[in-house]
């Protein structure tokens, strides 16, 4: 798809949708949802933490999961809002998570991320990695500006996430976001939450892979295609 800008007279064309694309770090590979992904992928949107922060279905089913990975999750790349990448370790090709930009301001050269991390896959520092490489990308291939992201007020680890990346606070949405929250009966009810917003520039990663490697954590990615 185009986007056709008029700037003193003249017409500008900007393609208005990223390519099919597959990026690989050190430990992971980031590239489209695959039928195979759908085992793993409903019981990693049914887990708790998901289903607190996460606006999906509950409980996210066979049909669910068919659905996001023919249909909603080409559509994003294919309409222009976005793309979405499943998050698989490089060597056992295991799901362990999705990485998703949304919203995406094709004049401004500006979108929006959000990743979801499996249970069996927590306290590895995948978020931030998927996340990282994907930054990377966006702004040293793709050329964009900007990179937001939103975080539920009490969701600290989506906050840590930001912040390793070398997100600056830039402000709180009041009461912008529903998610659930369990019942004393053992069930979900929605509340309503602040929004934490979070930009990353490209001169934000100045450095951060770099610290995070020191850390004894991982370095860039290293291959896109």
């Amino acid at each position: 798809m185009l986007c056709l800008y008029t700037v003193f007279g003249m017409e500008l064309r900007m393609t208005s949708t990223f390519p099919d694309i597959s990026i690989s770090t050190d430990r992971l590979v980031l590239r489209p949802f695959d039928m195979v992904d759908v085992p793993a992928y409903i019981e990693m949107m049914n887990d708790e933490l998901v289903t607190a922060w996460i606006d999906a279905p509950h409980p996210y089913t066979q049909v669910d999961a068919e659905r996001w990975v023919r249909r909603i999750a080409p559509a994003q790349r294919t309409g222009g809002d976005g793309i979405v990448l499943a998050v698989t370790e490089f060597l056992t090709q295991r799901l362990v998570g999705s990485v998703r930009l949304r919203g995406t301001d094709w004049r401004t050269l500006a979108t929006e991320v959000s990743y979801i991390t499996a249970p069996w896959a927590r306290g590895e520092g995948y978020a931030t990695e998927a996340a990282l490489a994907l930054a990377q990308w966006l702004f040293r291939d793709r050329g964009f500006e900007r990179m937001e992201l939103r975080t539920p007020a009490d969701n600290t680890s989506a906050q840590q996430v930001a912040q390793k990346l070398g997100c600056i606070s830039e402000g709180v949405l009041r009461n912008a976001r529903i998610v659930r929250t369990r019942t004393e009966d053992g069930g979900w009810t929605d509340i309503r939450t602040d929004l934490i917003v979070w930009g990353l520039l490209p001169e934000d990663l100045e450095g951060v892979a770099e610290q995070l490697a020191d850390a004894g954590g991982y370095g860039a990615h290293h291959d896109w295609n």
